[in-house]
């Protein structure tokens, strides 16, 4: 699917959990299937914040490619469901674990976005739903949720503290997050959490296992695209 430039094409819904639907059928766009290619598209879900979860694109589509596009919306913006994605200079906003899914994702060059919600919410920026260790693919949705944040520009929205248990102490042994060689005021280490599955990369070979070619296997499939990654 090809646009004409982000907010330009514009894909626009507003199901939501808040109005009867499921958090997986309140999207406004889904995508299954093998090597899906969107490109200057905005997918967005205007249901608002009040209305809880409100998908704007789910994708269940391995190999898939979002190039030069923005995912829009407030509490579950972008579901990456489940396989292999990449997302290259796309924008992503939202309030409430608004990357989520058990998807095995890339973000690169991506601008993501922590817009204003409810009163007492807080922002969280992900929610990773691995149910299981020997899967490849914020905050633990599931027992073993893994994200890592490598090479990134950290606004001061950011706490000191960056991550957010789920409940008590849910997973904090079996999850996975990670940081590597992040910059800008919201990337202090000193006052980071101290849970066990929480590391600070130290060197580059660490990182690797985190790559487009080691995570999501690109260089095998992203050349085909035809796209310049």
């Amino acid at each position: 699917m090809l646009g004409n430039g982000i907010d330009v094409t514009v894909i626009s819904g507003n199901r939501s959990y808040g109005d009867g639907s499921t958090t997986f059928r309140s999207a406004t766009f889904a995508v299954n299937g093998r090597g899906f290619l969107a490109r200057d598209i905005t997918f967005q879900n205007t249901a608002g914040p009040e209305k809880h979860q409100a998908v704007a694109l789910r994708s269940d589509s391995d190999l898939s490619v979002f190039y030069r596009c923005a995912m829009r919306g407030y509490q579950d913006t972008l579901y990456t469901h489940t396989m292999r994605q990449f997302y290259r200079e796309c924008t992503i906003t939202g309030t409430v674990d608004f990357i989520f899914g058990d998807g095995t994702v890339v973000f690169q060059n991506c601008q993501i976005l922590v817009k204003k919600g409810l009163p007492d919410q807080k922002n969280t920026i992900t929610a990773q739903g691995r149910k299981e260790a020997d899967q490849p693919s914020g905050r633990p949705w599931k027992q073993y949720s893994r994200t890592v944040f490598m090479r990134n520009n950290l606004s001061d929205v950011v706490r000191p503290e960056g991550w957010l248990k789920w409940n008590t102490t849910f997973a904090l042994d079996t999850l996975f997050y990670g940081e590597f060689l992040n910059y800008g005021p919201g990337s202090g280490l000193s006052s980071r959490v101290k849970w066990p599955g929480y590391h600070v990369f130290n060197n580059s070979d660490q990182a690797n296992n985190f790559t487009v070619s080691q995570f999501i296997e690109g260089n095998l499939w992203l050349p085909s695209t035809g796209l310049l990654i």
